[in-house]
């Protein structure tokens, strides 16, 4: 790990990684939240290399809002800015953030997509490659 980020960048790290699993958690609120959130999270902590060291603890202080929308409205540009930051900073750990994205979002599905997760997923995937 011979790269060092700033305070601010792992910030930004955290609140997208421990943000879209909250978004996939508020999208399945219908079969369980608290599942989708349980699932997403052990995804994110099972991570490793720098992507895996950030994202070992949750953003500390962050105010999300109260609506699925405010939260996308903060989550949604950090996924972006995090992987413009990985690709100019980190390149080799930029596919291995996307990738623990990807996979926690996918456990929060539970192997269950419905058509609400389906599109959250879908938004934080366009979040990731806009970068």
């Amino acid at each position: 790990m011979s790269v060092t980020l700033t305070a601010q960048d792992q910030l930004t790290l955290r609140i997208a990684g421990w943000g879209a699993v909250s978004l996939m958690s508020a999208a399945g609120a219908a079969t369980s939240a608290h599942k989708a959130a349980t699932e997403g999270s052990i995804a994110l902590t099972s991570a490793i290399g720098l992507t895996g060291h950030v994202l070992a603890k949750a953003p500390k202080g962050v105010k999300y809002g109260r609506t699925t929308a405010t939260l996308a409205d903060v989550v949604l540009p950090a996924l972006t800015a995090s992987m413009t930051l990985l690709k100019q900073q980190a390149p080799e750990e930029a596919d291995n953030f996307r990738r623990t994205i990807l996979v926690s979002v996918e456990a929060a599905q539970q192997g269950r997509p419905d058509p609400t997760t389906t599109e959250m997923a879908r938004k934080i995937t366009e979040a990731l490659d806009a970068a």
